[in-house]
């Protein structure tokens, strides 16, 4: 698919989650075939004050589309940091979706959901400031699901390329099942590609996401934490109707200790296994004897450590 003048090579995107989706994450994903891979979102706020750890989140080179999230409400501030933003990737996004009490209080994410002429104003900003795809992503309402046709319209008035749709409200995080009837509407209501998001966690019920919706493409968050393998069995289900076998503990294991070298090549041992530990416990979830193993995890300091402990933890359970 289009994101204005980017090309996908197809229509399985990574999801932006804070705290999951960095660098190590991404070329994770990207490796079983995510066609667009998405950062962290970071504050514009923190960019417009110079704070370097902000910017760090960005880095990054992959070899499929990148797209780089920022949230903030001021138009002004967003319109200032957007172009140093979108150096880091191909297109730029803007997070009107975040439900978090500490960016909704500020004024910021899914509190914009509440004021759709700012919204446009915010992306107006930031179309005027890069010459790159400026896209968004929503949800469907505040406390309830009304008004999202409008405030998707208003986001294709300010200039955006691409608007993402996660089908549920802010109030409701991430409880209840998506809407996907609501982003079939929205889909009917613009002229820009719309990127249907919530309650991917298979190829079926990707391809029910698609069905429902017509939506252009899905992204996929928490159904790709500790599965990085839902990219490639979403891609085959759709090009030929057959379902994979699930990864293997050998596959997981193999993974998530190509996973933890990343994070600990860019942020450190130190920073790196503190961070790594939660994606371990998503690899290992559901396996034999996996809380056992969990809890060693969350006690090593060292990579050596974690990879004697999983490795003897495969030969031990599963050889």
């Amino acid at each position: 698919m289009r994101i204005g003048e980017i090309e996908t090579k197809n229509n399985v995107f990574l999801a932006p989650m804070a705290g999951v989706t960095d660098r190590a994450f991404r070329e994770v994903c990207e490796s079983f075939g995510a066609g667009l891979v998405c950062s962290e979102m970071v504050s514009a706020k923190g960019m417009y004050y110079g704070d370097k750890k902000t910017e760090e989140l960005l880095k990054g080179k992959h070899s499929v589309p990148y797209s780089v999230q920022i949230f903030g409400s001021d138009p002004e501030i967003i319109g200032a940091v957007a172009a140093r933003a979108a150096e880091y990737g191909d297109i730029l996004d803007i997070n009107m979706g975040c439900p978090m009490p500490k960016i909704v209080n500020n004024g910021d994410g899914s509190a914009l959901l509440k004021n759709p002429s700012l919204a446009q104003r915010i992306v107006e900003s930031a179309v005027k400031a890069v010459k790159k795809p400026v896209t968004a992503k929503m949800r469907i309402g505040w406390d309830k699901p009304e008004g999202y046709v409008d405030f998707a319209k208003a986001l294709e008035a300010g200039g955006a390329s691409a608007i993402t749709v996660h089908g549920r409200t802010r109030f409701q995080f991430y409880t209840g099942e998506a809407d996907w009837l609501a982003i079939a509407e929205i889909v009917k209501a613009v002229n820009i590609p719309v990127i249907g998001n919530g309650d991917v966690f298979s190829p079926e019920s990707a391809k029910g996401l698609f069905d429902t919706s017509g939506c252009a493409a899905v992204s996929i968050g928490r159904g790709s934490r500790g599965n990085p393998f839902i990219f490639r069995s979403i891609n085959r289900y759709l090009q030929t109707g057959e379902a994979e076998n699930a990864a293997d503990a050998a596959e997981k294991t193999e993974c998530a200790l190509r996973h933890v070298r990343r994070i600990v090549e860019y942020k450190g041992e130190q920073r790196g296994i503190k961070e790594a530990r939660k994606h371990i416990a998503w690899y290992i979830k559901g396996m034999r004897g996996s809380a056992e193993l969990k809890t060693k995890v969350f006690r090593a300091t060292k990579y050596d450590e974690i990879e004697n402990l999983m490795t003897e933890f495969y030969n031990r359970v599963y050889k």
